[in-house]
């Protein structure tokens, strides 16, 4: 018995020394059993995934703990993307992010409260000196919550390299119990070169899946010729979570030999937009399905690939069989695989020109302008992935630039000549995306003189509308000339439904107070706890401005002892 202890000890000594990450440094953040909403590294709109999201059972206010001594090194407050967020740099170098929260703990909430009265402003982001805020091991750091762009309460977790790139936080040993394979849902071939066709079609092609009594897949056999690739929509799931999450490792082999490795184990901020290269974004666009092609195109630099022979593109031949193996794993190795036969077969495909005569040509390595009438559209220099024709059509003052179906990877810019329009009307001017169905979203407009211009990541239908009304305020849980003794919270609701609001300043005895911002409620709320407002009669102010610059002013008295 003692030998085998023994040699349990020192085959965990060597497993442990092959990987590269620590795996009793930091430990879980949260004290419940880890359930995931979302995995590391998942597919999302316009971005992977970067952290875990832990469900905390649809509640908020769990403890939220350091996953490892350390400082924290940045505080982030913000109406959208992770709300409010705490990070924390560790002696091995490492961060870890905790998002979304409730609250922090009482003495780094009194040290944000401190800087957002000085600064007048909720939304803040402050990088604390080194010793400014120390954190020991298991020290309690926030309460977990959902603020933010965040759809349900939940905590984001992350742990980020010296480069500040976000890896798994699996790899460091937070567990996850995970005994089930990754699903299977659709996959497609594409022919890639110019003269490579499937079953005779120069489009892509949803092949049959059929399903073995072991759980893995065989597709029909195809017959193609040329250089083709493959795309597959899986996902993943946890024991303990019915929803879908994303996969760890893609593996794939033609005739035996591997032919592409994809690992999301880490990746790097200034790629994840990337995500638009790697999916089929089209078909997104379309159907709201990711197919993860795997293969490589042109001007796709992400790093999740660490294996490609020949970019995962396979050449086939005329009169040749072969054989194209895809494996989807999870990070606990389960897998689903799929066997795809292929027949080459040459056929005289009959080439039809689709391109309409009056479609733009934009060369993705140049700068693309497009002027017609008052409208302006300026596309940088490698925007585009791939030299494209797109449909741009001016209608009074409505621009019709392509279909959102092809993915940007950097900011276009739209500009408008509004000199035609009556001073009075042009400040009420915005820039609109018009949706599929005629509904009009503010996109973020500047104006400079008679110009307004919007800069944008989507192509589509964009126009010029108006907004001459202010936002709605409305107090939530008092009236005028309440008592207000027995309160901890003041709450005031805000809305703009054309522009949106833009900001909000309010006063008690002309004294700035904070109010924190949910814009899922579209709540204001400020916390009496704060300190500042001490006088028996209180006369508060509120003042709150839309994206447009319209503004409404709210003015009530309430008391307090």
């Amino acid at each position: 018995m003692k030998v085998f202890k023994i040699l349990c000890f020192l085959c965990s000594i060597y497993l442990s020394a092959q990987t590269p990450y620590p795996q009793d440094y930091f430990r879980s953040p949260l004290d419940i059993q880890l359930v995931l909403s979302g995995t590391f590294a998942e597919l999302r709109s316009n971005h992977f995934h970067s952290g875990l999201d832990i469900k905390t059972n649809g509640k908020q206010g769990f403890k939220v703990y350091a996953a490892a001594q350390g400082y924290v090194s940045r505080i982030k407050i913000s109406r959208y993307g992770y709300g409010k967020a705490l990070y924390i740099t560790h002696p091995n170098g490492y961060t870890t992010v905790y998002a979304h929260l409730q609250k922090f703990s009482p003495e780094i909430e009194a040290y944000i409260k401190k800087q957002q009265y000085q600064k007048e402003q909720f939304e803040i982001e402050l990088f604390p000196k080194l010793n400014a805020l120390k954190i020991e091991s298991d020290a309690l750091v926030a309460f977990s919550g959902n603020t933010g762009g965040s759809s349900g309460p939940h905590l984001h977790f992350e742990i980020r390299d010296k480069q500040e790139r976000p890896m798994n936080p699996m790899l460091f040993g937070l567990d996850i119990k995970d005994t089930t394979a990754p699903e299977l849902y659709e996959l497609y071939a594409y022919p890639i070169s110019e003269n490579s066709h499937i079953d005779g079609v120069q489009k892509k092609k949803k092949i049959r899946l059929i399903k073995q009594p072991d759980g893995s897949f065989v597709a029909e056999a195809i017959k193609c010729f040329g250089e083709i690739g493959f795309g597959i929509v899986a996902n993943d799931r946890q024991d303990y979570a019915p929803n879908k999450n994303g996969v760890s490792k893609i593996e794939t082999y033609f005739n035996g030999q591997k032919s592409i490795n994809i690992d999301f184990k880490r990746f790097s901020f200034s790629e994840t937009k990337h995500i638009n290269r790697f999916i089929d974004y089209a078909h997104y666009r379309a159907k709201k399905r990711k197919i993860q092609k795997l293969f490589i195109e042109k001007n796709n630099p992400l790093s999740l690939f660490t294996f490609e022979e020949q970019k995962g593109k396979l050449n086939i031949k005329d009169s040749a069989n072969y054989s194209y193996l895809i494996k989807i794993k999870d990070f606990k190795n389960n897998f689903t695989s799929v066997r795809v036969p292929i027949l080459g077969e040459f056929q005289n495909i009959k080439k039809v020109d689709s391109i309409p005569l009056n479609y733009t040509f934009i060369n993705a390595s140049e700068v693309g302008v497009f002027e017609e009438k008052s409208i302006r559209v300026e596309i940088p220099a490698h925007t585009l992935y791939d030299d494209t024709y797109l449909d741009i059509e001016v209608k009074n003052d409505t621009l019709k630039l392509h279909r959102p179906n092809i993915p940007l990877k950097k900011s276009m810019t739209i500009t408008f000549d509004v000199s035609h329009y009556e001073p009075d009307d042009m400040e009420h001017l915005y820039i609109a995306s018009v949706s599929a169905y005629g509904k009009l979203y503010y996109t973020s407009t500047k104006r400079k003189g008679s110009t307004l211009s919007a800069r944008t990541k989507y192509f589509g239908t964009y126009t010029l509308a108006t907004d001459k009304e202010g936002p709605k305020i409305t107090p939530s849980n008092f009236k005028n000339e309440s008592w207000l003794s027995n309160y901890r919270y003041l709450k005031i609701k805000i809305s703009d439904e054309i522009s949106g609001i833009k900001n909000f300043r309010a006063t008690v005895n002309g004294k700035w107070i904070l109010m924190e911002y949910d814009s899922k409620t579209n709540t204001l709320t400020h916390d009496f706890n704060d300190g500042v407002v001490n006088d028996t009669k209180n006369n508060l102010k509120l003042i709150v401005t839309d994206n447009v610059g319209n503004s409404s002013k709210f003015e009530s008295v309430f008391y307090r002892q």
